[in-house]
């Protein structure tokens, strides 16, 4: 029997073991830490969005560059294919309000239970606290093992690294080392806060305070969404959706400025008609919370925006399209994803390494973002399912 290496024990990890052993091969998966898909746990935390229900064609637009590398192992393993594994392992799922994808149990662990319990029963050995050091000599794979290093040989490798955000839950960004002789684009924080240079009183009154309804606007491109201002800046569901051509601005230019709509749900016109007129006595932040409907956190930044310079005579303008300096991204640390990774340069069109017959990659580690909403879910176990696939055939076809 043909037997398979996999490194790394997330969702795509995971899903090339599946696979593998589906398709007959012998199947080990090791990882450095003590139990399987950490960072899988904590998604499931918020509801675990698996994948969205829009249409392929729109689904596939949410990867951009990396689109076309993407689409061929998305559409072998598309959306509808990932509910129909999801219920096959009894756990249901529904389509929320938004079109994401939630199993109905909306937290992670009941599906990685008997994820684990079908992979036992393909004959699927998970070895933790077993770290990959490199290529040895002879093509043996060097891992760091509770007993000490060892090598371990297979007939094929599944890389699945994971990439730099959450380091503490596993993938720590720490195996481009490994890979010398591969181009790795660099690791960078993808669906993040930004850091905005907030006055001492609105770090302290509203740090923690969601900004609802709201629309953001960057480049041409205008979201709906939720945010959060935090004591370093703000981030939330609409910052990420904007992040990486957030994140691009500022590398460039040092800055970058987006613009915030208080109140989308109101015309410009309207609202210039309920502010205009300001009684005799009434402070500006109950004029703005009376005539626009704004929350208390919402009033503070239009009073910071004054503060900082903003024009007093058109507070109408300012409510729609208020100006929002960020000057950096958040730490990779605190990112939900990460942006760079393997080049696909790197790989052939079965995921293998050009540089290393028989060693394939998948999942976070290779090059492509995505915002929140099932598309890094989608992507990883889509991938995965291919690696794995692609590493038994290889494998069987060495043999034969």
């Amino acid at each position: 029997m043909t037997s398979i290496l996999v490194i790394g024990a997330g969702p795509a990890g995971l899903m090339a073991a599946e696979a593998a052993a589906e398709a007959g091969a012998s199947v080990t998966v090791v990882d450095h830490m003590s139990s399987p898909a950490r960072k899988l746990l904590i998604a499931g935390r918020g509801g675990l969005n698996l994948t969205h229900s829009e249409p392929i064609e729109r689904f596939l637009d949410h990867y951009g560059p990396a689109r076309a590398r993407l689409a061929p192992f998305i559409r072998a393993f598309p959306p509808a294919a990932l509910v129909a594994w999801c219920e096959a392992l009894g756990e249901p799922t529904f389509v929320g309000s938004s079109g994401r994808i939630f199993p109905r149990a909306m937290k992670a662990s009941p599906l990685l239970r008997a994820w684990l319990a079908r992979l036992t029963l393909l004959g699927v050995t998970l070895k933790a606290r077993h770290r990959w050091l490199g290529f040895g000599a002879d093509g043996g794979l060097r891992l760091a093992t509770p007993e000490g290093e060892a090598v371990l040989r297979s007939d094929a490798t599944v890389l699945a690294l994971g990439g730099a955000s959450w380091p503490r839950l596993g993938s720590d960004g720490a195996w481009p080392a490994l890979l010398p002789d591969c181009d790795v684009a660099p690791l960078r924080p993808a669906n993040m806060g930004f850091v905005v240079d907030w006055s001492g009183h609105l770090r302290a009154r509203f740090a923690g305070t969601p900004l609802k309804r709201i629309a953001l606007a960057f480049e041409e491109r205008t979201v709906r969404g939720e945010a959060v201002l935090t004591e370093q800046g703000i981030e939330g569901g609409a910052i990420y959706a904007l992040a990486a051509p957030l994140r691009e601005a500022i590398a460039r230019d040092g800055a970058a400025v987006l613009r915030i709509d208080l109140r989308p749900d109101i015309p410009l016109a309207e609202l210039s008609r309920r502010l205009a007129p300001r009684a005799r006595g009434v402070t500006l932040s109950n004029h703005l919370r009376r005539a626009a409907g704004l929350s208390p956190a919402a009033v503070a930044l239009v009073q910071e925006s004054l503060h900082a310079g903003a024009a007093a005579d058109d507070l109408a303008t300012l409510v729609k399209a208020l100006p929002l300096r960020l000057t950096a991204p958040f730490p990779i640390a605190r990112a939900i994803s990460s942006a760079g990774g393997l080049a696909w340069a790197e790989l052939d069109e079965a995921l293998m390494l050009r540089r290393h017959p028989g060693v394939f990659a998948c999942g976070e580690m290779l090059d492509w973002e995505a915002p929140t909403g099932g598309y890094l879910l989608q992507a990883c176990f889509a991938t995965g399912r291919a690696a794995g696939r692609a590493a038994a055939a290889y494998a069987i076809s060495a043999q034969s």
